[in-house]
């Protein structure tokens, strides 16, 4: 990239990211494609160097610390542009104190340039500040992705997507997840319930993003019915790997890669009636694994898709 790019998040850790990165998780693989150097964002009052542009994930939790020191006027003190990148679903920060909600706001309006995640939350985004917003683009950076299994009948298990919050719809995966007559396995995430092992489930231990896409090669089916729109990680994730995902609309990956199992948000009628045509139709099952790696290959995901448009963008933001 031609322009000099820090990020800021709640990541305790400064630097690039090596392409030989073992935790190369989205978030991160953004960071490598644009050559961004990493700042912890509680930090930003330390940074000398200067860049063209600096984007800040504000984190979910710790506002009240974060508001006691100046971040948007040091931001603007080594960034010749600003922008936000968003962190979690679009309403998160109405949970907030009334006015942890308007600093976050303020912070929003003082941006040159918002991110979001999805289609869906950059309407969200422009309707709020009245402000251009670009979609962050889901990648994968396949360098360390071992050889996985494609031969559905090597497969078993049922990956559903998060833990029994809110947050993640745990349980209405979990529902449909039984459809299959398949072992169940969640990841085990910050919003885990006590006694969720109690409901039959194996949850994989924390692991870095290698690991993890290791892990899913060798389930048959993914269930992520998340209420919660986000950066759609597990539906790219599966669909490069060419596992079928029942998961929500709401989320580009999803839509895009996967439309044959995308539902509407609540809808799990449909969601198990798609259950048990996977399950019961094995031609179903093949055309649905072969469409999603096929789109993939063809998509806006590709990580050489996304150099091309944030290469625009940035030309557009500093010349435009």
């Amino acid at each position: 990239m031609e322009y000099k790019v820090a990020w800021f998040t709640e990541g305790g850790w400064n630097g690039k990211v090596p392409r030989d990165h073992p935790h190369m998780r989205n978030d991160v693989a953004w960071m490598h494609v644009l050559d961004a150097t990493h700042y912890p964002v509680w930090n930003l009052e330390q940074v000398t160097e200067k860049y063209d542009l600096g984007i800040v994930t504000i984190p979910k939790n710790n506002i009240e610390q974060l508001m006691m020191f100046p971040m948007i006027e040091n931001m603007k003190r080594v960034c010749k542009k600003i922008g936000f990148m968003q962190e979690g679903p679009s309403w998160y920060f109405q949970d907030y104190p009334i006015e942890q909600q308007i600093w976050f706001y303020n912070c929003l309006m003082e941006m040159d340039i918002l991110f979001a995640h999805n289609s869906h939350d950059k309407r969200y985004y422009e309707g709020l500040t009245g402000k251009i917003t670009h979609v962050m683009k889901t990648i994968m950076i396949e360098d360390n992705i071992e050889p996985h299994i494609i031969n559905s009948d090597a497969r078993s298990g049922v990956m559903i997507g998060g833990n029994f919050a809110r947050w993640y719809g745990g349980f209405d995966s979990y529902i449909i997840a039984q459809e299959f007559g398949e072992d169940i396995f969640a990841p085990t995430m910050g919003r885990k319930r006590e006694r969720e092992e109690e409901m039959n489930i194996t949850h994989l231990p924390h692991m870095n993003w290698s690991n993890w896409i290791a892990n899913l090669s060798r389930f048959k089916y993914v269930v992520h019915l998340c209420p919660t729109n986000g950066a759609g990680t597990v539906s790219l994730n599966s669909a490069v790997l060419g596992i079928p995902c029942l998961a929500n609309a709401g989320i580009d990956t999803q839509e895009q890669l996967s439309p044959e199992l995308t539902i509407q948000p609540g809808d799990l009628k449909t969601a198990r009636e798609k259950a048990i045509m996977l399950r019961d139709d094995k031609d179903f099952y093949n055309e649905c694994s072969k469409n999603a790696m096929d789109r993939y290959k063809k998509s806006i995901f590709r990580e050489e898709a996304y150099r091309k448009e944030m290469k625009i963008l940035l030309k557009e933001l500093f010349n435009g």
